[in-house]
């Protein structure tokens, strides 16, 4: 039986730098079987390791529908973070997992996708959205929202350029201070709604961002007409150990690293009333 705190290493095969302080690593495993059974969902998380420094959690940015790497859009934030930073193509990291439940995108089949990230919050949202794309004609209409602090903080810029010239894909793009550059939009990402023109009927709502956003796309969400359990959205919590044993992420009676960290608005709720 594996050893579920037995991490597997991988070696870095690619570092593609998204913004000065968010970097996307390419990690492939380095037994050869262990990347051929590797399987995860859209918004699942793995533990990621520095040997030597320490561990953190990580939300996949690559999708399953593209198997044979594993991608990580990772924030120079912390001590692990920073390390994984000063690393190089061909060092060597471990991974847990993965973790969680992902997002219940069944439930999306024949409905319209709507998709509303902020900052780093859109590197979860771009395995499903890839994941989607990947399986366009199961899904009816698609639109992204995206916003940033500025420009300079837009991650994965070249791929969203890319989708704002798909005919099947609408993608508004805000920050909330631009420069003398930036022509879009300028205002939080809820300033996108009117533009979008969404709509609530047949639609599910897929949100992150930092903690900050959450609760205001939500309520922007509920005033257009969405119930709440067409509204999902993932939770951010210290996921120390991944597996419910050391209660770092415990919201009430649900612990974020094994219910989660995706959970719909009336999930949400039901937490706190028994917190």
């Amino acid at each position: 039986m594996k050893d579920i705190y037995l991490p597997d290493v991988t070696t870095i095969d690619d570092i593609t730098e998204e913004t000065g302080d968010v970097t996307t690593f390419t990690l492939r495993f380095k037994d050869k079987r262990l990347q051929e059974e590797f399987d995860y969902r859209p918004g699942q998380f793995v533990e990621v390791s520095v040997f030597g420094v320490g561990e953190i959690p990580i939300s996949i940015t690559s999708t399953p529908s593209r198997p044979g790497f594993l991608e990580l859009s990772i924030k120079n934030a912390g001590l692990v973070s920073g390390a994984l930073h000063k690393l190089s193509k061909g060092a060597e990291v471990g991974v847990r997992g993965p973790f969680g439940n992902g997002f219940p995108y069944e439930r999306a089949f024949g409905k319209n996708l709507l998709f509303v990230g902020g900052g780093i919050g859109l590197a979860p949202l771009r395995s499903l959205i890839n994941f989607a794309l990947d399986n366009r004609d199961r899904f009816a209409d698609f639109s992204i929202l995206y916003g940033s602090r500025t420009p300079a903080d837009l991650v994965f810029r070249k791929e969203l350029e890319l989708l704002g010239k798909r005919p099947d894909v609408r993608t508004f793009i805000t920050v909330d201070r631009g420069d003398d550059q930036w022509q879009g939009n300028v205002g939080v990402v809820t300033t996108l709604f009117p533009k979008a023109d969404i709509t609530s009927e047949d639609t599910l709502a897929f949100i992150c961002g930092p903690p900050v956003m959450i609760p205001f796309v939500i309520h922007g969400l509920i005033k257009i007409g969405f119930s709440d359990e067409t509204i999902i959205s993932t939770l951010e919590r210290h996921m120390k150990c991944g597996v419910g044993k050391c209660g770092h992420c415990c919201i009430g009676h649900k612990y974020v690293c094994q219910d989660g960290p995706v959970f719909s608005y009336k999930e949400m709720k039901e937490m706190v009333e028994k917190a």
